[in-house]
């Protein structure tokens, strides 16, 4: 909705998206809503964004995530 940070494409197809960068000083369209990750299936016909679950424990309100990354073994 607000657009996504970063992207990185796995060699079958999945993309993952970092979503929700906040830099101080500049305009935020959520200032409230904590940063997030996205997964996308390239593979399908309509593919579509689909936000991850982060699993508890981990600090939601500070997430701010900036670019990712994946590594396959």
């Amino acid at each position: 909705e607000a657009g996504s940070e970063d992207i990185d494409i796995l060699p079958n197809g999945l993309a993952f998206i970092s979503s929700g960068l906040k830099y101080p000083g500049l305009k935020s369209f959520a200032p409230d809503k904590p940063g997030e990750i996205f997964l996308m299936d390239l593979n399908e016909d309509n593919p579509r964004a689909v936000e991850l679950r982060i699993s508890r424990g981990f600090d939601l309100a500070s997430f701010n995530p900036h670019g990712i990354s994946t590594y396959v073994d």
